[in-house]
């Protein structure tokens, strides 16, 4: 098969992609440079689950994620969701494929420490009970992250997988994190002039760890840094990946969408293959 890309993080829904005609737009953009899969985050469960939902079921092989942001965690509507609401609603689509993003984020601390620590064990609770990946988001809390997700039994309950997306911590979140079986995403940040750090911490991450997102509408890549970012341009943190582990675009690709389906497994369930379709 034709090696393609999967941008396994994205935000489909958010009002800036309005400027550029949408979701319905961004997908058919990202399509049409072979990004042949998509995964639009969720947020804020009480205001994203039908929109989310609604956007994976319209595109083929564009799936969606049930969670709270870090941000979010003290908001009274999330803090509603327990364990079994989440997973009802795991279970309810099809095109759900993971939970999150959840994490903790003490740079904003839009929400409480401790309101984020509870929100992210009853995501990873509902990680276990579903078996669905989880979506983490970290900022400023390495340390705290990783002793949660040890105590959690991340590395030791084959239930719980996780990925840390776009990744801009340091190389021993990376190591722990990899030590105990989690994927790494790199977004555009990875392709910075002054982001020779993050480059070398990819560089040590195995390949079968390794995956690329964009994290639109945020952090365009090089050449479009400064502009809305959008799926299509997961193209070039995906060649830069490449040659920062010396390999083609082409083997990034190949490497990166496995790694997708390794970990999304879920997705593979409604995966249509376009190159089929074509002929």
């Amino acid at each position: 098969m034709k090696p393609f890309l999967i941008d396994s993080h994205c935000h489909l829904n958010h009002d800036r992609l309005r400027e550029t005609g949408g979701a319905d737009a961004m997908v058919a953009s990202a399509k049409s440079m072979n990004v042949q899969g998509l995964l639009t985050i969720s947020c804020r469960i009480a205001q994203e689950y039908d929109t989310l939902t609604a956007i994976a079921a319209r595109h083929d092989n564009v799936w969606c994620t049930v969670g709270t942001h870090p941000h979010d965690a003290d908001e009274p509507a999330e803090v509603a969701y327990s364990v079994d609401d989440i997973v009802r609603l795991a279970r309810a689509h099809p095109k759900i494929v993971g939970i999150g993003e959840s994490g903790l984020d003490y740079f904003y601390k839009h929400s409480s420490e401790d309101g984020q620590k509870a929100s992210f064990r009853k995501h990873i609770h509902a990680c276990i009970e579903t078996g669905l990946p989880l979506v983490i988001h970290a900022r400023d809390a390495d340390d705290d992250i990783i002793q949660i997700l040890k105590e959690e039994g991340m590395g030791t309950n084959p239930s719980l997988k996780a990925v840390f997306h776009c990744f801009s911590s340091g190389a021993e979140m990376a190591r722990k994190g990899v030590d105990m079986g989690v994927y790494v995403s790199f977004s555009g940040m990875l392709t910075f002039k002054k982001a020779d750090e993050l480059r070398d911490i990819a560089r040590h991450v195995p390949l079968d760890r390794l995956l690329v997102e964009t994290d639109s509408p945020y952090l365009a890549p090089e050449p479009h840094r400064g502009a809305m970012n959008q799926p299509a341009y997961v193209t070039h943190t995906a060649t830069c990946l490449a040659k920062v582990h010396n390999l083609t675009s082409e083997e990034m690709a190949t490497i990166t969408s496995r790694n997708f389906f390794n970990l999304f497994d879920k997705a593979k369930d409604t995966w249509v293959d376009p190159f089929h379709q074509a002929a």
